[in-house]
């Protein structure tokens, strides 16, 4: 087990694509795979039936689609009596699989992969062929090779690939697994600067960015909204874990002393609302001090046609409002750090701007979901490390966030360098210049 790895929630996976067969059995009474010599590499040779806790999950390509059940896995050897009674010197482990709503649904070509997790427990995931879950599922894994032939099984998870980053973190979290990755090291600096409280996520972020060094707006806006992103997040759970134990420590009592299980549950659930609604905040943070790094002209937020407010309008609402205003000097973008099926929702903004743009940090979308995006006229904006994670045909499509920036520079005829259009892009810049960042700091003199 590593830290920071998958091999730390993992002990090892198999994974296979469903044959006809198999999805036929999972949908019958029999609930048996035999012939899975390949999982003996993951779950062993026992001298008898060895029952799996488990919890089964299963991933469409819309979150209404997801199906989550506890159950229990039998792994035995079909021989061994006739080995032990007869001699027969023969081996035939059986996986049998419980009845469930998860293998109801399951399908030939759907992706089903086993975990078994470093607490003994199996995780048994049935992701819908071709969806975005199962591409997701298929990269955090590295399954490329997975195929209908038989179980490919991994047993270390702790090589460079199987690192736990922030986008990993959202598809564990996705399957149900509890991915706390904190910084003590940062815990008193945080305590001494907010105390036991979450600021502002505006504050918060500009907090995270002056703690990184070596990031590069100009040259390298991909990997510094990453970075950004990335430090934020283990800041945030930092100081998240430090004010949930210490809730936890004064335990959920009503007035007479009973146990408070509403408050518990509202606790709860603040804290996953929280966690939602700052990332999405956070995402948006990052993003406009690297737009006004590179002195680009917005409005965020601002009020089109029926009301709507996309996240970020170019070059400002006035000039979207002027009617003698040439529209294809205009650009708006959407940023939703995952947009599943959301992104139909701003289709209805800015109706001037034909071509929406759309920035998001969900890794593996589907082909079906990009095809459609196309047909919409929606241009997705994928931080460039995220690419490879998409099919070679979608990379020809996808832009990223360094070649969006060059579209809209174009557009307002500015080049990377200008110096800043308003006194709110000023300040701005101030706020970077002030990060640690010694490269920033040059660019923002010059600038001045």
């Amino acid at each position: 087990m590593k830290p920071g790895y998958l091999s730390q929630y993992f002990q090892g996976i198999a994974a296979k694509r469903l044959s006809n067969v198999e999805a036929d059995i999972l949908a019958s009474n029999q609930h048996e795979f035999n012939g899975v010599e390949g999982l003996r590499a993951l779950l062993g040779e026992p001298a008898g039936k060895v029952r799996y806790d488990a919890i089964l999950l299963y991933l469409g390509e819309d979150d209404d689609a997801t199906i989550v059940e506890e159950g229990s896995l039998t792994w035995y050897d079909a021989r061994q009596k006739a080995r032990l009674e007869r001699g027969v010197m023969r081996w035939e482990y059986r996986l049998y699989f419980p009845t469930t709503r998860v293998s109801d649904v399951a399908a030939a070509g759907d992706l089903l992969v086993i975990g078994l997790q470093q607490d003994g427990r199996l995780l048994v995931i049935v992701a819908t062929s071709g969806s975005s879950a199962a591409n997701q599922i298929t990269w955090l894994f590295g399954l490329g090779q997975a195929t209908q032939q038989g179980f490919l099984v991994k047993s270390e998870l702790d090589a460079e690939h199987d690192r736990v980053g922030f986008v990993s973190r959202l598809v564990l979290e996705r399957i149900g697994i509890a991915v706390e990755s904190t910084a003590p090291d940062y815990l008193a600096v945080l305590l001494d600067r907010f105390g036991p409280q979450f600021p502002s996520t505006k504050e918060f972020s500009a907090f995270a960015r002056s703690t990184l060094a070596n990031t590069a707006p100009l040259e390298a806006p991909d990997a510094t909204l990453m970075a950004w992103m990335e430090r934020e997040e283990l800041l945030f759970r930092t100081l998240e874990r430090y004010i949930i134990a210490d809730h936890l420590a004064g335990g959920f009592k009503t007035a007479s002393g009973d146990v408070d299980v509403d408050g518990f549950l509202q606790f709860s659930l603040s804290v996953q609302n929280r966690r939602k609604s700052r990332v999405g905040l956070a995402f948006e943070n990052h993003l406009e001090v690297l737009l006004a790094a590179h002195g680009i002209r917005y409005a965020r937020t601002a009020v089109t046609e029926n009301r709507s407010k996309p996240d970020f309008l170019f070059p400002s609402a006035a000039e979207y409002h002027d009617a003698a205003f040439d529209p294809k000097r205009l650009t708006m973008l959407a940023v939703k750090s995952t947009c599943k099926d959301r992104w139909r929702q701003i289709l209805a903004e800015a109706d001037r701007i034909p071509e929406k743009h759309l920035l998001t940090l969900e890794t593996a979308i589907s082909r079906q979901q990009t095809d459609e995006m196309k047909e919409k006229g929606v241009r997705l904006v994928v931080p460039r490390r995220l690419h490879e994670t998409f099919s070679t045909g979608q990379r020809e499509w996808l832009i990223d966030v360094q070649e969006f920036i060059s579209t809209v520079l174009r557009k307002q005829h500015l080049n990377a360098r200008s110096v800043f259009a308003t006194s709110a892009e000023s300040t701005m810049c101030q706020e970077l210049s002030d990060e640690p960042s010694r490269a920033a700091r040059r660019r923002a003199a010059r600038a001045a």
